[in-house]
């Protein structure tokens, strides 16, 4: 194989990676990793407001209103006035919700964190440079992304 093919078959395989363990978590678990997210920075918190939540997994408020919508339609969370301040909205988890995440697998993003870490500050600057240049070389270094490992779009709307 040559160097370009080496470089799209890594590429592939890590879209197809992304892919399959979004499929896997899904089916096993009936969220997306976004979903996910959510759900774990509500349990670590206790409670939380959709702005404390974008903050926690790096998405706009805008979107982390549209999962926590999907998440209450499932009744996996609830939101509830705060009663020192009427304007203030918290979100806490339902019990259905800690069932879901006691059953799910593990975001993709966490073992892919831990690897990370381990590596040496050089090996993670030359990794982050070269995925850099590769985003550029594909026309992608303009594309607003979040650092979540899933495919498709954050809020995605047939995944109810």
């Amino acid at each position: 194989m040559s160097p370009i093919d080496d470089v799209l078959v890594a590429l592939r395989r890590v879209i197809r990676a992304t892919d399959l363990h979004s499929r896997q978590l899904v089916k096993s678990a009936g969220l997306t990793a976004p979903q996910l997210l959510v759900l774990q920075s509500v349990r670590q918190r206790g409670e939380a407001s959709s702005t404390e939540l974008a903050t926690d997994i790096s998405v706009s408020q805008a979107t982390v209103t549209t999962i926590v919508d999907r998440l209450e339609s499932k009744g996996l969370v609830r939101r509830e006035r705060s009663s020192q301040d009427k304007r203030k909205v918290r979100v806490t988890l339902t019990p259905a919700g800690r069932q879901a995440l006691a059953g799910s697998p593990a975001p993709l993003q966490e073992s892919f964190t831990r690897q990370f870490q381990a590596l040496d500050a050089w090996e993670q600057t030359q990794l982050i440079a070269s995925l850099q240049r590769i985003a550029h070389m594909m026309d992608a270094q303009d594309i607003d992304a979040s650092p979540v490992l899933d495919v498709g779009e954050l809020d995605r709307s047939g995944q109810d």
